[in-house]
């Protein structure tokens, strides 16, 4: 009985093509190769994180919690640490509101040039990023910005903005706009109308954006290479010069608690920006 009823399963279409389940194992078994590639990199980081040996290793022949004991007892990488967080929560506080704001007002205005403009603000995700790196550095020069928290978080927030629009875009899609109208046909404001109407309805985009800034500025290097250092080296700086000066293995337990890190932020997104619906 139970294998006929997987057979049966495979034979259930999946979209209004008619096309089958049996008909997209292809698709199926292409993104689970996919998937596997993405994930082995972590599958094997996470395991060299817990050894003992004083160069990268896998699989450990000694299993051990040094490498973490170093990163927790060292004054550069938890100063690098928490440079980061600083960075990416102000990214993030930074970011939202202006992608939000962004969409809104294509969503609500419907100009002719919205599309125009929606690729003007999400250009910089187009341009290579070594690119932005370079022309932020030599702008930053003029204006004194260089190795400032200031000027690491405006950088990180022209990275951010784009996918902020994106997501926020996507949220205003699925948004009737006539109900707020119809809340400032009865009196309230714009400023109002969006808070109590619009935005607990798009919250959930709202809360992915606002992960997806943070997440951005946390994780990038290569313009921190150029805007960053000194008492303001992020994290993933330091850890491209630990690379690229000696193989540290506390490379490898940085790497870990960032993916840990991610993948908590991950789950907060999912339990606090459910729809009010779901």
């Amino acid at each position: 009985m139970v294998r006929g009823a997987d057979m049966n399963w495979f034979a259930q279409p999946v979209s209004e093509t008619q096309i089958t389940r049996r008909g997209r194992l292809w698709l199926y078994c292409a993104g689970a190769l996919v998937m596997f590639f993405l994930v082995a990199p972590t599958l094997i980081v996470v395991p060299m994180s817990f050894s003992e040996s004083r160069y990268l290793e896998f699989p450990p022949r000694v299993w051990s919690v040094l490498w973490y004991e170093h990163y927790f007892n060292s004054r550069e990488w938890l100063a690098a640490t928490a440079t980061s967080l600083r960075a990416a929560f102000l990214t993030a506080l930074l970011a939202t509101p202006m992608g939000v704001a962004a969409a809104y007002g294509l969503a609500a205005s419907g100009a002719r040039a919205g599309k125009l403009i929606f690729l003007l603000l999400i250009s910089p995700m187009m341009a290579p990023v070594i690119l932005i790196g370079i022309g932020v550095f030599y702008a930053y020069v003029k204006l004194n910005l260089n190795n400032t928290r200031t000027g690491l978080v405006l950088a990180h927030s022209v990275l951010a903005l784009p996918l902020v629009l994106i997501v926020s875009a996507a949220g205003f899609k699925n948004f009737d706009m006539n109900q707020e109208r119809a809340a400032r046909s009865l009196g309230a404001s714009r400023l109002r109308a969006f808070c109590t109407v619009t935005l607990p309805q798009i919250r959930f985009s709202v809360v992915s954006a606002a992960l997806l800034a943070f997440l951005t500025s946390f994780d990038e290097v290569i313009v921190a290479l150029f805007v960053a250092g000194g008492e303001n080296s992020t994290i993933t700086r330091a850890m491209f010069l630990a690379l690229r000066d000696q193989i540290d293995p506390t490379i490898a337990s940085v790497s870990t608690l960032m993916i840990a890190l991610t993948t908590l932020l991950l789950a907060a997104a999912q339990i606090f920006g459910k729809k009010p619906d779901s």
